[in-house]
């Protein structure tokens, strides 16, 4: 007998966990299938791991340059036992926190691993968990991505994709880390202020490539300062490992020898064998497709976070999760539109983003109807004292709105929220001139509204 729910949701990561939530505040009978840990990959193996070993990195920083700063301190080395039990309490204490609210929620969890096993004519289907069914009107796929490795290369002792590298007891003293994105330069950045020899080879023509030219160039600049190596426009032909050492060979005949090889070239979904295709479920490439409101082409089953293509991250499987439960509960919510998340890499400094580039503005307006503005952290008071360099730039439609926020600095991330709001809200940089606290870094970004509207206070137009 298969016990019937409104909702049954395959995977507890953040958007499978959000939409139950979300549905049983709404009144709606929720099944949560989970073959893991409750808190997915982000809980587990991602954003909060290692934002945690890139806070110790911080500290570790902190205690290096103390100095320049008139304290007296030294780093006299780096126990990674003492920072993985940092890590791990601070997940558990969220992965327990999370229990209690799916428990106190009334939410039935079932752990295993879970499949679609049919799809119904009058909507939903049926999930099958070791032998036993769990029907819903309505089906959420929530199954989230995996570390994605080049077909022709073998992980193993000394090749590591970011999942293993979590598991580390010692620090490496050399790494070549294949990938330049936000995983690529947010473990670089870790390894870098642990000590490690790092060299980043990333296929195209710059860091962090989906982000404005400003903050890539800025970057590398950064970057070269903390003598990170990288080498854009370079391609990996092979790699070879022993009981010892790693040879990364790249294209041209060069070759790298470090202790480790990091493989971060992006995230894959995770949807092979969990029966979509065989249910009609419409799929390109792996990845789940869906309308803006997150339905798929059969009726009653929806579709969340990295499981749909386009940007891969938490804060947007959450929405993805409330919107599609409030979809079901008949709110009629407004869509996840990509270009109004927000977007931050917490390597040092930290990048941070939210709506178009220069580049898409251009294409999107034309050239002659886009102004840009880039202003230097060089003139705010608190990222002095935070000993920061960094920009922030504001894009705009020519006499409209801001659509763009492009930030880079120390803690800029903490500042994404206003840019989100400011990107979101259509705001005209006049609406941006309220006040903000001084000596802030969030004043930042009202005086290059300032500058953008014309009226610059502590720079020149």
């Amino acid at each position: 007998m298969a016990s019937t729910h409104d909702l049954v949701i395959l995977g507890g990561g953040s958007g499978g966990y959000a939409a139950a939530l979300r549905a049983s505040q709404l009144g709606l009978t929720v099944a949560l299938v989970e073959k893991g840990k409750l808190g997915g990959t982000c809980l587990h193996s991602g954003c909060i791991p290692t934002k945690a070993l890139l806070h110790a990195a911080e500290v570790a920083d902190a205690a290096r340059k103390a100095e320049t700063f008139g304290v007296q301190a030294s780093l006299a080395g780096i126990d990674m036992k003492a920072v993985n039990a940092f890590k791990s309490g601070v997940v558990d204490r969220l992965y327990k926190g999370l229990h209690g609210l799916i428990k106190s929620a009334g939410i039935t969890l079932v752990e295993g691993e879970g499949k679609l096993v049919a799809t119904h004519a009058d909507g939903g289907g049926t999930i099958e968990v070791d032998d036993e069914q769990y029907t819903g009107r309505n089906i959420v796929l929530a199954t989230g991505s995996y570390a994605r490795t080049p077909r022709d290369l073998d992980c193993g002792d000394r090749v590591l994709t970011s999942d293993e590298v979590l598991e580390m007891t010692d620090v490496p003293s050399s790494v070549v880390i294949i990938g330049g994105s936000v995983i690529g330069v947010e473990f670089a950045s870790v390894w870098n202020s642990f000590g490690t020899d790092v060299t980043i080879i990333e296929a195209l023509p710059t860091l962090v490539p989906l982000e404005d030219p400003a903050l890539s160039k800025q970057l590398e600049r950064a970057f070269r300062k903390r003598k990170i190596a990288f080498k854009p426009r370079t391609k990996v032909t092979g790699v070879e490992q022993t009981d010892s050492r790693v040879t990364v060979w790249l294209e041209g005949g060069d070759t790298i020898e470090a202790d480790l090889v990091l493989v971060a070239v992006g995230r894959s979904p995770r949807s092979e064998g969990l029966g979509f295709e065989e249910a009609g479920i419409a799929t390109d490439r792996g990845w789940v497709l869906t309308n803006e409101r997150l339905a798929t082409n059969v009726q009653g089953v929806f579709a969340v976070g990295d499981l749909v293509p386009g940007l891969q991250l938490a804060h947007r499987g959450f929405a993805h999760g409330i919107f599609v439960a409030e979809e079901i509960a008949g709110m009629n919510p407004r869509p996840v539109l990509d270009t109004g998340i927000p977007r931050v890499t917490y390597c040092e400094p930290e990048l941070a983003s939210v709506g178009v580039t220069e580049p898409q503005a251009s294409e999107k307006y034309g050239d002659n109807n886009v102004e840009v503005v880039e202003y230097s952290l060089g003139g705010n008071g608190k990222s002095q004292i935070l000993q920061t360099a960094g920009t922030v730039k504001m894009v705009r439609e020519k006499d409209g709105p801001i659509v763009g926020v492009h930030m880079i600095g120390s803690r800029l991330g903490e500042q994404v929220g206003e840019a989100a709001l400011i990107v979101h809200r259509a705001m005209l940089p006049d609406d941006v001139s309220f006040i903000h606290a001084h000596p802030t870094q969030n004043e930042s970004l009202g005086e290059a509204a300032l500058v953008l509207a014309g009226k610059p206070l502590h720079s020149h137009l």
